[in-house]
């Protein structure tokens, strides 16, 4: 069940950052608000999510996908260039995530 909390958790984070590129510097009413929502509802799902989970990985899960999605998001949506290095970079980021759920498996 934390898993299932923790997924729309990382969603919401990377709506609220990729709005907060939309809202201009909080200049536009919509965007601003999409970003205090989004926020607040990945906070307290992650709240939520740490009741059941250790919070050193489950904190590398949500800030290190968030930031792949953000990243994924701006490629998407704002047309962001995207180089070789930064793929390879999103790679990495993900393999340390899965490291370090191993690392708390194996404890």
């Amino acid at each position: 069940m934390p898993y299932l909390l923790l997924l729309p958790a990382i969603s919401s984070e990377v709506i609220g950052t990729l709005s907060l590129k939309a809202s201009d510097g909080f200049t536009r009413l919509w965007p601003s608000v999409v970003v205090v929502v989004g926020y607040g509802l990945a906070f307290t799902l992650l709240a939520q999510t740490l009741k059941s989970l250790g919070v050193g990985p489950t904190y590398a899960t949500w800030s290190a996908l968030g930031t792949v999605g953000a990243a994924l998001g701006g490629w998407l949506i704002f047309g962001e260039k995207m180089s070789p290095l930064s793929i390879g970079g999103m790679g990495i980021v993900i393999a340390g995530i899965v490291i370090m759920q191993w690392g708390s498996v194996t404890r």
